[in-house]
């Protein structure tokens, strides 16, 4: 396994972005089903919620490969951590 690139990196992150959005589109289920016309349930919906939610923890978590160290450095994760905060309220 060989470290990320700086490229990789910036991709990680931009695709963090996008769990954002999706916790932070809707402030509740009514609101989702108003914005998307979906039929999803409020179990689906908070189903989606959770997975981004986790996935947001998952790439904050991401070590180097020495097992230790983060592969972040100059990152701000200020819009990632309120995007968890605000998906563990929706699904819990």
């Amino acid at each position: 396994m060989e470290e990320k690139t700086a490229d990789e990196i910036a991709a990680i992150f931009s695709a963090a972005g996008d769990s954002v959005t999706v916790i932070n589109a809707d402030a509740n289920f009514a609101a989702y089903g108003t914005r998307t016309g979906s039929s999803d349930t409020e179990t689906e919906w908070k189903a989606m919620i959770q997975r981004n939610t986790e996935h947001l923890e998952i790439i904050k978590d991401y070590k180097k490969v020495d097992g230790t160290t983060s592969i972040w450095t100059s990152e701000s994760f200020t819009d990632i951590d309120a995007a968890i905060t605000t998906g563990k309220a929706i699904y819990s």
